[in-house]
């Protein structure tokens, strides 16, 4: 379905654990230079999952991320027109008026009128992801593809898309305008409007990508698909083991993830059409049934044998239905793209990414794009009121590399970021700047049930940069909280935001480094005179007072680095402030789970751990135990 909560997105798909290969031993010797080189050849952190790939690969990826500018058309070359009378899309229309409700009904004509080599991409929502919806128009246009429709849930995204010139049809469903949560009603509703959007296409005779708004395209996928010109349905999976490392379609006998209905071809052939209307009428006659469940089940009646010995196609559903799943590798799952790196490792380039196998909702899916540089953010993002706040975090080797992966060495690590990071907050609290999160390092996975550490057969190189909401609960850290109860909010950025291409110039080039030093040492007393230009050396542990003394200078600069964060700020004099700033930051974090054969297996993350001797990374023993540490 569109908008999978973290832990329910893959909940259907716990793999059996049936294949472990020999790309995971070779790994762990290219792993050791993977963490040298990502901690300590630079300070500049691309991305969590290559930071060569983003700077190697082609124009395809890079040229994704040109600004998008609201209630503006993107600066961006026109795709090609490919029906007479058709305006290019981002191309605003040339009236003051909205046409009449039955120019955007679907019908054979409307869809006609945007075909391209008999092939239509299509997505659908309502307004709460208008910018999701963006983001997926924006980087199907940069691969120079136009043969794109979008389903308009409510009034108010049809209109929004029509004004912004792009190809919209009205789904005539009347859902509100706000973001529906995973599980609800709502949310079954979308699903159930997704299965009959496809059984509406298919008889116009064109070939049919259905494609969820929370998911992103990275290279043109159409000449991959045609490739499989026998197929009648392409699926792509959520599985997490690898049953290929070239861009052949998965293994199906192999795949034990199921088949995710986030990214999936259709061919109008027979056995696609009986197919989605059985789907449709199996979800009308039931509202409890989830939508992927439906089609797993029913393209599971029949399961094999292959059609044939090379193209990896399997007779499915009623034993004529040509079924082929494509490679997780290259058409991503949020594990295989943001914990795995699998197409990195296999040397592969990319189509797509699907944000599935997450912990923090719609917001979290945002930041998870963000980080991959794969969202399209108006300028303001870029450049905010008040400036930037950014640090290079210093982690020890024996931290990241030293001794088993396990719960203990896993928290150590991660408990001295927290720590860093805990002073970067109330640095940019002081000083009202936006904090730049600092990549994550993780020595375990995080999954919604018990697992060793990382999944079995999977090709998860530990450590690993991991996404945000592996640890930190980004949609608390965006809710608006009480002033009086935790005093001013903090805003943040994603760690790869300095890389993004869309950084404007001005804040590129309004800089300064900031090297911590120790008070009693030459040369190191508190004073705005830079040392270099652009740097300055500030005392270690000066209090709000100083802070803002010598800071109040560089208000104008847009980024400051600090060195480190180690003793930078010892906290707020002010015992009311200070008791506000940890009211609101104990709540930015939230649980690794889970140790195997544990119930509860989670354990939670305390932002303040070192001001408690005896703690120790286990499990809640008692029902008082199983809270947030506040």
């Amino acid at each position: 379905m569109v908008w999978g909560n973290g832990c329910q997105d893959g909940v259907y798909t716990r793999p059996l654990f049936l294949v472990f290969y020999a790309t995971v031993a070779a790994g762990i010797v290219f792993s050791s230079l993977y963490v040298f080189s990502a901690v300590y050849s630079s300070s500049n952190f691309v991305s969590g999952f290559s930071s060569s790939w983003f700077s190697s690969t082609s124009g395809e990826f890079n040229n994704s991320n040109s600004t998008l500018i609201k209630d503006q058309t993107p600066n961006v070359s026109q795709p090609d027109v490919h029906n007479k009378g058709e305006r290019p899309i981002w191309e605003a229309p040339d009236t003051k008026n909205m046409p009449s409700p039955s120019t955007f009904r679907l019908s054979k004509e409307l869809v006609q009128r945007h075909v391209k080599d008999n092939v239509i991409v299509v997505t659908f929502g309502n307004y709460a992801f208008l910018d999701f919806i963006l983001n997926w128009v924006k980087h199907l246009t940069d691969l120079d593809l136009s043969n794109l429709l979008v389903g308009a849930m409510d009034t108010k995204l049809l209109e929004a898309l029509y004004w912004k010139g792009i190809p919209v049809f009205d789904m005539g469903s009347h859902m509100s305008t706000v973001d529906v949560g995973w599980g609800s009603s709502t949310f079954h509703k979308m699903g159930r409007e997704k299965v009959i959007l496809i059984d509406s296409i298919l008889p116009y005779g064109f070939e049919l990508l259905m494609c969820d708004t929370d998911m992103v395209w990275l290279k043109n996928p159409l000449p991959y698909l045609a490739r499989y010109p026998e197929a009648d349905v392409l699926s792509s999976s959520d599985q997490v083991i690898p049953t290929v490392v070239d861009d052949k379609l998965d293994i199906w006998n192999e795949v034990t993830g199921a088949l995710n209905i986030g990214i999936f071809h259709w061919r109008p052939t027979r056995a696609s059409k009986k197919l989605a209307k059985e789907w449709k009428e199996m979800l009308l006659a039931d509202d409890k049934i989830w939508d992927q469940n439906g089609f797993n089940e029913l393209v599971r009646k029949k399961y094999g044998p292959s059609v044939d010995e090379d193209s990896g196609l399997v007779y499915a559903y009623d034993g004529n239905l040509k079924l082929g799943i494509l490679p997780a590798s290259i058409f991503c799952s949020g594990h295989t793209f943001f914990v795995q790196a699998m197409y990195q490792q296999f040397r592969l380039e990319p189509y797509a990414v699907h944000t599935t196998f997450q912990y923090a909702g719609t917001k979290g899916k945002r930041h998870r794009l963000r980080e991959a540089m794969a969202f399209d953010d108006p300028p303001e993002y870029f450049d905010a009121p008040g400036g930037y706040l950014s640090f290079k975090p210093s982690i020890p080797k024996s931290l990241l590399l030293d001794g088993e992966h396990d719960l203990d060495t896993h928290f150590r690590l991660m408990n001295y970021q927290l720590k860093q990071i805990r002073t970067a907050l109330a640095i940019a609290s002081l000083l009202n700047r936006v904090l730049i999160m600092p990549p994550l390092w993780c020595r375990l996975d995080k999954l919604w049930y018990g697992h060793p550490g990382v999944l079995q057969g999977s090709v998860t190189r530990q450590p690993f940069i991991c996404p945000l909401d592996h640890v930190f609960e980004i949609n608390v850290m965006l809710k608006e909280l009480s002033m009086e109860e935790f005093g001013p909010g903090i805003n943040f950025r994603e760690y790869s935001f300095l890389d993004n291409p869309l950084l404007p110039k001005q804040v590129k080039e309004s800089w300064l480094d900031v090297q911590l030093c120790k008070q009693e040492s030459e040369g190191c007393h508190a004073s705005n005179d830079t040392v270099l230009p652009g740097v300055l050396k500030f005392p270690k542990d000066s209090n709000e007072d100083t802070f803002k003394a010598i800071f109040s200078k560089f208000k104008d600069v847009k980024v400051i680095q600090f060195s480190t964060m180690q003793d930078a700020f010892p906290g707020f004099s002010d015992k009311k402030r200070e008791e506000k700033f940890r009211n609101r930051v104990k709540r930015y974090v939230g649980i690794w789970c889970c140790v195997e054969n544990a119930a509860p297996g989670h354990v939670f993350y305390d932002m303040y751990w070192d001001e408690k001797p005896d703690w120790k990374p286990h499990p809640p023993r008692t029902p008082e135990e199983d809270r947030p540490p506040l």
